[in-house]
């Protein structure tokens, strides 16, 4: 042990002795140390034996096996060459592996993009009945629209509606929206065409249902709009009747208010109940009041317009009638409006009365300017004196007829009366009695401006006179008779007036003191005159005229059928 510990030490310090040596060296070396001194002298020489014959022995093998040794040679050259090679490739390669990175890059995300394409395409093959059911909906939905199934349409534009709001970010559901929408518009204007037609409440009920559901309008803008096409809709009818013919247009309009205005607002009163609650939203606010006014008042104005139109009494009298009864019916909604009629209707028959008195005096006038004073046979008084006429007969007397200008004026009154007898409002009784005294007041002033401006033989002034006087004691008192068969004591109103014609009586009296023709008596006993003139009543008026309070509506004054009668 002790030796072994001893050699140890010294191969350790021949190692400190010897820092060259390699490790491959060491053992060599760590035998040198354990020579001899002889051996060590030896160990050159035959360190130098060794090589010799290492040499020798190398140099065999280099003879024997030259030929590898020259491909090895080759070899290595080929492999230097080949390593530069590959260096430059690698150095090029180095170079496109970038690109290589990216084009894997991209090849991978191309590929997951048709990975994803892939996955899509294959659930719309899966979906591809549902997809094709959602995009048949526009369409499906305008189908309904046109064959009025309203409900399922609207059924169709909630199921879109939810969908787009699931959806939002999807553009096919968006586009599919907008198309609903489009047809929704359609449906809404439909339903608005069906509101300005003739239908009854159950239809305008599921109107109205139809437009809530919608969702366009607010309660009250729905309110609104049912009254607009509602107005729309009696528009149109009104619009249809012809104006040219205004008894026929104001009938048809009055039945038109009568019938539909009702129906109009019970419909909105059936519909849009009062709510009890308080909500702002249902709260009327007047509405079908203005709207209903705004109808009256334009009734009102079309009456204003179009009375004036008519020409006979006997049609304002219808129109009134159907008028009241037209209010009257609107009463039970609160819509009656009797109480405005009567302005407009005494509006009518004043102005009615009072171009039929012009155009009386007009033809008195044309026919006085135009007139031959020559006799004319005698006609004779009626069975019953001016004075005794009774309230049922007005027939004009039968002794104008020798007078033409005042059988025509007659005839005029006739016709005036006749058409103001079946509508005489008794408000005017005064006024009506005022335009009568204006029109006898033209004709004494017409007379006495005749007389003046007429140079008149002696017998054409006879019977100048013998017209005056007639019209003095035969046609004033038959006016007045005639206006009293309108309005009862109408007569006193038009013979308290006869001062209107002192001016004819101042005529007569100063007329040249020549013998007027004097009255005979005819086979029954009648008394007339020569030239068929009445005699003269005390004072000119008839007492009897004053009389003439008849209440027979049907019976008519018969006008005169005159024929003026002229020389060649």
């Amino acid at each position: 042990m002790e030796t072994e510990n001893g050699d140890d030490a010294t191969s350790a310090s021949v190692a400190s002795l010897l820092p060259l040596a390699s490790l491959s060296q060491q053992p060599y070396v760590s035998e040198l140390l354990s020579f001899t001194l002889d051996r060590l002298h030896k160990e050159p020489e035959l360190l130098r034996v060794d090589a010799e014959r290492i040499q020798r022995q190398m140099q065999e093998v280099a003879v024997g096996n030259y030929r590898a040794f020259i491909a090895a040679a080759d070899a290595l050259l080929a492999i230097r060459e080949e390593v530069s090679s590959i260096d430059k490739h690698l150095d090029s390669l180095i170079t496109e592996i970038p690109k290589l990175t990216s084009g894997c890059t991209e090849f991978i995300e191309s590929a997951e993009e048709i990975l994803e394409k892939r996955k899509m395409n294959q659930m719309l093959l899966v979906n591809h009945s549902t997809l094709l059911d959602l995009l048949e909906i526009p369409q499906l939905m305008d189908t309904c629209v046109r064959n009025g199934n309203y409900d399922e349409a609207l059924d169709l534009e909630a199921y879109v509606c939810k969908l787009s709001t699931l959806h939002p970010k999807l553009p096919i559901i968006q586009a599919l929206a907008a198309e609903v929408k489009q047809t929704t518009q359609s449906l809404l204007s439909q339903l608005l065409q069906k509101l300005r037609s003739n239908i009854q409440l159950p239809e305008c009920l599921r109107i109205i249902g139809y437009l809530r559901r919608i969702g366009v309008f607010s309660e009250y803008e729905m309110r609104l709009q049912f009254l607009r096409c509602r107005e729309a809709w009696l528009t149109g009818i009104l619009e249809d009747l012809d104006q040219k013919n205004a008894y026929e247009y104001l009938k048809g309009m009055i039945n038109c208010h009568r019938m539909h205005l009702f129906d109009v607002v019970n419909q909105y009163r059936a519909i849009f109940a009062d709510d009890t609650s308080g909500s702002e939203e249902n709260y009327d606010g007047g509405l079908l009041f203005s709207w209903a006014m705004h109808q009256i008042t334009a009734h009102l104005k079309t009456l204003k317009v179009m009375l004036p139109k008519i020409t006979e009494g006997v049609s304002l009298s219808n129109i009134l009638d159907q008028c009241m009864y037209c209010a009257m019916g609107l009463g039970w909604v609160g819509l009656d409006f009797r109480g405005l009629l009567p302005p407009l209707f005494e509006e009518a028959v004043l102005k009615l009365f009072s171009k039929n008195m012009s155009t009386a005096v007009e033809n008195f006038q044309l026919v006085l300017d135009s007139h031959r004073w020559v006799p004319l046979p005698a006609v004779g008084y009626p069975a019953h004196s001016v004075g005794e006429e009774n309230q049922e007969d007005v027939t004009p007397p039968s002794y104008l007829m020798e007078h033409p200008p005042l059988a025509v004026f007659i005839n005029g009154v006739s016709a005036a009366m006749n058409e103001l007898r079946p509508c005489a409002p008794l408000s005017l009784k005064h006024v009506l009695a005022q335009e009568l005294i204006k029109g006898l007041q033209a004709v004494s002033d017409s007379l006495l401006r005749y007389s003046t401006t007429r140079m008149l033989r002696e017998n054409e002034s006879g019977l100048f006179l013998s017209l005056c006087r007639a019209f003095i004691e035969v046609a004033y008192p038959h006016c007045a008779t005639c206006f009293g068969r309108c309005y009862p004591g109408g007569a006193a109103l038009i013979m308290d007036a006869k001062s209107l014609y002192d001016g004819l009586g101042r005529l007569l009296t100063h007329s040249p003191s020549r013998e007027l023709p004097k009255p005979v008596n005819d086979a029954d006993g009648k008394t007339i005159t020569e030239n068929g003139d009445l005699p003269v009543v005390e004072n000119g008026v008839n007492p009897a005229a004053e009389e003439t309070e008849g209440t027979n509506e049907d019976e008519k004054e018969q006008p005169l059928q005159t024929e003026q009668k002229r020389e060649e």
